[in-house]
């Protein structure tokens, strides 16, 4: 699975306020994230031992100051939410000049804790990238760097920048200026995760070397290592319950942290609940494997889950917090598939696979995939194991047949799947998300209610695969996507949640060239946000379709927005260029190169490279547009 950046922390809504101790597991869970994040927003003239130090100080300092507070507008976990937006405050604040008419704020002063004496600390230095991103960042003010690692690191949009900057005491005129300037720098999200931008894994140097002997250097630094690093995160304490394999180092948990780390108080779910429940999800789904009964196994599951060491591989989807449990969480499967162990495990908003080699816990790899909201349709099956371009699912309690299709020979047989007793497939070989498009494998799923097309695109959950008009979606069947299949490549590891195939015209071409087919594609993800829509264009007797737009914001083919209008250069048998357009049947008239036509077809000669705008309009007086 392809590693991607976790975002910022979810949780099922926002509360309207937030007590002290929901901000104290927040900032004692996420305190390297919060201190990361001052640290790239604190002004780089403060230098970076002063910055390691306020960051630290602004992040202990974001606790409310009564019992409760009012939580931030923004989505998430409230209680990370409101520290975080408590830290960007105090660290946009240390940038303001002083005034002498006025008190200064307590984020420009230094910190009173907490204090080093004798030593400079500063991160690790990092390579020619990380220093070119740290001088584009020294040139950009407070509010700019804001947007700009809120972006990046925080992975929100710029609709929720704008909510935390306002929140923070940016005026709207800033907020606007700060987004348009954090966009002129290239998105680096890696970078910034890097250990050059890491306040909490530091060096450390004497400040007055001639007047220190060598072993009070070691002293004086190991005590700091222990200041700086073991009372922030917090020490050692609570129950043990043996070795945690991969895990890095324990720290100090809240009361529902700690639970979350006991395998016996993990979830089990019967194995006929699923019939006599109302909801047919992942809630659901019993407790299947070997192994479920191997608390060794578990306890190192959920112990790198809390805490996974720098060995492990982490990934997660888009939209898709990486933290820990809020609390135990309900056990899926535990069991061995090839040559892994694999624990899957779901907290009622992600499911979270874990994977160690049978011989030991080296090349523990951790996944997260956000499936809140997920219907019987969308909770069918799960990944277990992606070996040698094959892949195996664990499959629903409810699904009664599985089979395997390759969408580009929609008249081959279906090949039929096997399942083990607990709901284990075989292995087949997954899409060809790469290289040349000469097969695209779905799984099809049957329950009591029909079949369902699914697709493996580099996610835990396969993504739903459906057919007709964005407001009436219906599931496919393998010919219709017999010549978009390959399309799908393009909205692999971006948290699609289901992807929409709409053929929405058909146009006879001049010259008798035939008629040509009209789809649009549109993958919604699991956050809401940045759908992938592309239309394509098809010409008669072609094996693929050619892509005339794409875009990743525009509404347009979907449920709220179910217009589309396209248009594509092409050239006749008879060598002679057009630009052929086609929107969707609510369009009217289509107008361009000079000409507007009736209806929702237009060909018009073009010169080859000439360019030209292409418009439409609907009955009532709509103007319709091209994806951007």
């Amino acid at each position: 699975m392809q590693q991607s950046e976790p975002s910022s922390p979810a949780a099922p809504a926002p509360a309207d306020v937030i007590d002290v101790e929901q901000a104290e597991a927040a900032l004692v869970e996420h305190y390297p994230r919060l201190v990361r994040l001052a640290y790239l927003v604190l002004p780089p003239g403060l230098g970076r031992n002063r910055r390691v130090l306020t960051a630290h100080s602004v992040a202990q300092r974001a606790l409310p100051r009564g019992r409760t507070a009012p939580a931030p507008t923004a989505g998430g976990d409230p209680g990370y939410a409101y520290v975080r937006l408590r830290v960007l405050r105090s660290a946009l604040e240390a940038g303001l000049p002083l005034r002498r008419a006025a008190w200064p704020k307590r984020a420009q002063l230094p910190p009173l804790l907490p204090q080093v004496w004798g030593l400079r600390l500063f991160p690790k230095s990092g390579g020619a990238d990380e220093l070119a991103l740290d001088q584009r960042l020294s040139a950009l003010d407070g509010p700019a760097r804001a947007a700009y690692v809120l972006r990046g690191l925080e992975r929100l949009d710029d609709s929720a920048i704008r909510t935390t900057l306002l929140a923070a005491g940016c005026t709207p005129d800033v907020v606007a200026t700060a987004l348009g300037t954090a966009a002129t720098v290239e998105a680096q999200p890696a970078l910034l995760a890097s250990p050059e931008f890491d306040p909490c894994s530091l060096h450390a140097r004497p400040t007055d070397l001639m007047r220190r002997r060598q072993h009070a250097k070691a002293a004086v630094a190991g005590l700091a290592a222990v200041v700086v690093c073991g009372a922030l995160l917090g020490l050692p304490g609570g129950e043990s319950w043996g070795p945690d394999g991969a895990a890095a180092p324990p720290y100090a948990l809240n009361p529902a942290g700690q639970a979350a780390l006991d395998p016996a108080k993990l979830t089990r779910v019967a194995p006929t609940a699923w019939e006599s429940s109302p909801r047919t999800d992942f809630s659901v789904w019993p407790a299947r494997g070997a192994l479920t009964g191997d608390k060794d196994l578990l306890r190192r599951a959920l112990a790198v889950w809390a805490r996974p060491g720098g060995s492990v591989r982490v990934s997660a989807t888009p939209g898709t917090a990486a933290g820990a449990p809020p609390g135990p969480a309900q056990l899926l499967y535990a069991g061995e598939i090839d040559q892994a162990r694999v624990v899957l495990l779901f907290d009622g908003l992600r499911v979270v696979r874990y994977a160690e080699p049978k011989d030991g816990t080296s090349g523990a790899a951790l996944d997260f995939a956000r499936v809140d909201g997920a219907d019987a349709a969308q909770s069918g099956a799960v990944v277990l194991d992606r070996s040698d371009g094959n892949v195996r699912y664990l499959t629903a309690p409810w699904v009664t047949a599985a089979s395997v299709h390759d969408l580009l020979k929609p008249d081959a047989a279906a090949q039929k799947l096997s399942r083990s007793a607990d709901g284990t497939t075989a292995p087949f070989a997954g899409p060809a998300l790469s290289g040349s498009c000469t097969s695209w494998n779905a799984l099809a799923l049957t329950d009591a209610t029909g079949t369902r097309l699914t697709s493996d695109l580099g996610e835990l959950v396969p993504a739903r695969l459906t057919t007709g008009r964005p407001d009436a979606p219906h599931d496919s069947a393998p010919a219709d996507w017999a010549a978009t299949a390959c399309s799908l490549a393009a909205a692999r590891s971006h948290g699609v949640r289901s992807v929409n195939s709409w053929s929405y015209a058909e146009q006879p071409l001049p010259e008798a060239n035939g008629t040509a087919q009209w789809v649009c594609t549109r993958a919604e993800t699991w956050q809401g946000g940045s759908p992938r829509t592309l239309t394509l264009f098809r010409t008669p007797g072609a094996t693929a379709s050619v892509v005339a737009a794409k875009s990743q914001t525009s509404p347009a083919c979907g449920a709220r927005d179910p217009l589309v209008l396209a248009g594509v250069r092409w050239k006749s048998r008879a060598g002679v260029w057009y630009l052929v357009a086609a929107g969707s049947k609510k369009v009217d008239s289509v107008t361009a190169a000079g000409s507007t036509v009736p209806g929702n077809l237009l060909a018009v000669k073009v010169a080859r490279g000439a360019k030209v705008s292409l418009t439409g309009s609907t009955g009532g007086g709509g103007k319709v547009t091209t994806l951007k």
